[in-house]
């Protein structure tokens, strides 16, 4: 069994930042990419960062300059710095990793963390 379990959400004030940490346990695995998704009330979920095992990122357009993806593989952990937080953020964030696992490759996710931005 491969579990991810994120921490680090909360209300923040506009302007603020917050920094959301998702750690994968378990045994036997190899992890690829890393990445972090977002949902809003009433719309889709979407990518908001990723990471390869080689360190490359992409950020959604929204984000870039003021979030950073960044992994510890020794630990099984990716991480999402916010900065100069939004209003428009505020949302579920969710962890999603590519884990390889005894054979096959399927993508495994954390249960999300709520992200509100509000004076």
């Amino acid at each position: 069994q491969v579990q991810l379990v994120e921490s680090g959400g909360g209300l923040v004030q506009p302007g603020g930042s917050l920094r959301l940490s998702c750690a994968a346990s378990g045994s036997g695995f190899s992890i690829y990419t890393m990445a972090w998704y977002r949902q809003a009330p009433g719309k889709q979920r979407e990518l908001v960062a990723a990471i390869t095992t080689g360190g490359s990122t992409n950020y959604a357009d929204s984000v870039k300059g003021r979030f950073t993806i960044s992994r510890d593989n020794a630990k099984n952990t990716v991480y999402l710095q916010m900065n100069s937080l939004k209003p428009e953020d505020t949302a579920v964030y969710y962890c999603k990793m590519r884990i390889r696992r005894l054979g096959p490759i399927n993508d495994y996710w954390g249960q999300g963390t709520q992200v509100t931005v509000s004076s």
